[in-house]
């Protein structure tokens, strides 16, 4: 008895087409067989390392079979691996071929679907081979723009001539950038390119160590380069200073300014250094005297060392002016800064005129200097003594913006500054001894402090607004 499942090989004598369909059923079942084997052991792609993606081998198994049997195709295995098969085999022994495994990209196949088996297998099997190779990844060509890379072989990496650059690059395109804002805000361009300049050139001495600092802390560089650029905003923007008599002040040697102090909160004295060294043809730097407690605050007391201060004690003030410095002094201390608005443009006692002291036993000239407008960007209507003792203050101002208005209260009103210097009183026609003479020195801090207000006086007659 026959079974009907098993296919046989080949038909009674004579019958070739038998035979033939035998053969192709066995091909098919051969290819779902292979395809089956391969799923259940996954075995990895073979790849040569030279990039061809070829490894050569010998086919694996023994075919038995009868007939001539001529398979030339491709069977895809899980969709991954395309195998190419060459083998001939006669009669009844082992067929040996050899075959190839070529890696090729995955190619999508529906998982599952119906298997092609006889002249279809084959029919695909030749489309396939027909069909174009895809392009290996390295041979794909990106497109390179002319304008943006480099036209150098190793554009992938930047050279050392560009890496060396790359600093004055970034230069040369800040200085492009800050051209563009300057020409839209009605700037000068050159004046942007050279500010530019002098920031890194500041830079550059302050990594280097390249700056000096005087006896009395002074940094001569970074007041000019930092400090000051910091108040220049204030200075001509906002308060729009207006300087009188700066011709009085000498050009040269040592001279002490004397001056007014109000407003609350000390700007007036850094707008006073400010004015000397902007509209002065000398340049000259303002030395300020301050009071003990600009030191001892955190932050501020090593500013104002850098930018000139030193304390307000006869023996600093006789050495600077003695040196040839320009020093500046403001008498009323924190009695005239912390005043009530209701007092505003009256002066307070000048002390005991050691300043006066300080001039005549070096010989320098006195200048007054009077100044309008900051008395009213903080006018102070109360003062909390309590919290001000509490934590160790001369004073702490209420003001129409402070506290009320929190941290907003802290910017200042923008009102109009007018700073006019007097004429110098010459203190060496009295010479060094004059300083020892009690009534000498009374008489001469009186007419300083007459001459500043009645200075003040004729500028609030003048004075169109507080804010225009």
């Amino acid at each position: 008895m026959t079974d009907s499942k098993v296919v046989p090989l080949h038909g009674g004598p004579g019958d070739r087409k038998g035979a033939s369909r035998g053969a192709d059923a066995l091909a098919a079942g051969a290819a779902r067989a292979s395809g089956e084997r391969a799923k259940r052991r996954r075995t990895p792609l073979l790849t040569d390392p030279s990039g061809d993606g070829i490894v050569p081998r010998p086919a694996l198994g023994n075919v038995d079979f009868e007939g001539n049997v001529d398979f030339d195709g491709n069977v895809d295995v899980d969709g991954n691996v395309d195998v190419d098969f060459h083998g001939n085999g006669n009669g009844n022994g082992n067929g040996i071929g050899n075959g190839a495994i070529r890696a090729h990209r995955p190619r999508p196949v529906p998982k599952s679907g119906p298997v092609l088996t006889g002249k279809a297998a084959r029919t695909a099997a030749t489309r396939r081979q027909k069909e174009p190779r895809r392009p290996k990844r390295s041979d794909v060509v990106t497109p390179v723009d002319p304008l943006t890379s480099d036209p150098s072989p190793s554009a992938g990496s930047p050279s050392p001539a560009r890496a060396g650059s790359s600093l004055d690059d970034l230069v040369k395109f800040a200085i492009a950038t800050l051209r563009g804002a300057a020409a839209a805000s009605g700037l000068s361009g050159d004046d942007i390119e050279r500010q530019v300049a002098g920031t890194l050139a500041f830079v550059r001495r302050r990594l280097s160590g390249d700056y000096t600092v005087d006896d009395f802390g002074f940094d001569a560089d970074f007041t000019e380069n930092a400090y000051l650029p910091l108040l220049r905003p204030l200075y001509k923007s906002w308060f729009r200073v207006e300087v009188r008599g700066i011709e009085n002040i000498p050009s040269s040697g040592g001279a002490l300014i004397v001056a007014n102090h109000s407003g609350t909160v000390a700007l007036d004295s850094l707008m006073t250094q400010v004015a000397v060294h902007d509209e002065h043809p000398a340049h000259r730097h303002l030395r300020m005297l301050g009071a003990d407690l600009v030191f001892k605050t955190p932050i501020v007391g090593e500013v104002a060392r850098k930018s000139g201060c030193t304390l307000a004690a006869n023996p600093d003030a006789e050495r600077l002016l003695a040196s040839g410095e320009l020093a500046g002094v403001w008498p009323e201390g924190f009695k005239g800064v912390g005043k009530p608005f209701s007092e505003r443009y009256k002066l307070q006692r000048f002390g005991r005129g050691g300043f006066v002291a300080a001039a005549l036993r070096t010989s320098a000239p006195i200048v007054p200097c009077s100044i309008v407008g900051a008395e009213e960007i903080y006018p102070i209507i109360g003062n909390l003594k309590t919290v001000a003792r509490l934590i160790g203050a001369p004073y702490v101002p209420i003001t129409p913006t402070f506290p009320l208005l929190g941290p907003l209260g802290l910017v200042p009103l923008p009102s109009k500054w007018i700073i006019e210097f007097g004429a110098p009183l010459d203190t060496s026609v009295l010479g060094p001894h004059a300083a020892d003479d009690p009534m000498v020195v009374f008489d001469l801090t009186d007419r300083v402090r007459e001459t500043i207000q009645q200075t003040l006086y004729s500028l609030l007659l003048q004075r169109r607004s507080v804010f225009f």
